[in-house]
């Protein structure tokens, strides 16, 4: 497989966009060595873009800027846009995962017509020789610690609001020559790896028929989305009370 496919522009990682040329000038991350841009670009895609839920898997990298928020295969888009703007190899890994995962910030009927099967990714970077598995991207830090929070007395296996994880306290999150995950033991089925999301998204996709697409994008990602927004403002709330 030519290694040129791990860094080359597509539909979807548009990083000759003007909005991402503007992001990495102004974040200075060229001018940084390789691993601490790896670990700048990383951080910023798992703090300063929110988890949350887009209107479809597709938008390119540009688009999950302006949002502000994403979920894996959003997130994992832009993160990939980020890595190659830079020089930094990368591909992208398919799955499914269990519906339970999405329990908490997907409820009601929003959770019972969601399919049992969740399209879902993670990025792979190729780095010193290594291909190390990035996934703990997906869910911010505040998000993630409001949840610990809420769930303090969980010690270990944690599956729900979008986290399935061993050790609810001590997930690995932060990339320092390390797999990082943060939905992994959620994953029922794997689809194996694709040079660029557009590739992926060609042969897999979530599988919704047209009534259930349109009731996701118009309201059941934003109930999901006010589910996840509660999550993550629990402690301000808190000191707030």
């Amino acid at each position: 497989m030519d290694g040129k496919n791990y860094l080359k522009p597509t539909r979807m990682l548009d990083y000759e966009s003007s909005s991402i040329r503007k992001l990495i000038e102004k974040k200075g991350w060229k001018s940084l060595a390789r691993f601490e841009q790896i670990k700048a670009i990383y951080n910023f895609v798992r703090d300063e873009i929110l988890f949350g839920y887009n209107v479809d898997d597709d938008i390119p990298a540009s688009k999950v800027l302006r949002d502000g928020y994403g979920q894996c295969n959003t997130k994992g888009t832009l993160f990939m846009a980020l890595l190659r703007s830079c020089g930094i190899p990368c591909r992208v890994h398919g799955f499914t995962i269990d519906k339970k995962l999405q329990k908490g910030a997907m409820t009601g009927f929003v959770y019972k017509n969601a399919p049992k099967n969740v399209f879902h990714s993670w990025v792979e970077i190729l780095f010193e020789d290594t291909w190390y598995e990035l996934e703990a991207f997906i869910l911010d830090k505040k998000y993630l610690e409001s949840l610990q929070d809420i769930y303090s007395t969980c010690t270990g296996n944690f599956c729900g609001f979008g986290c399935a994880v061993k050790d609810f306290k001590n997930p690995v999150i932060d990339f320092n020559r390390n797999n990082t995950y943060i939905q992994s033991e959620g994953i029922n089925q794997d689809f194996g790896v694709y040079d660029s999301p557009d590739e992926l998204l060609r042969q897999h996709h979530q599988d919704l028929n047209p009534l259930k697409k349109f009731a996701f994008r118009h309201l059941g990602r934003h109930l999901m989305n006010r589910n996840v927004k509660k999550i993550r403002n629990h402690r301000q709330a808190i000191t707030n009370g």
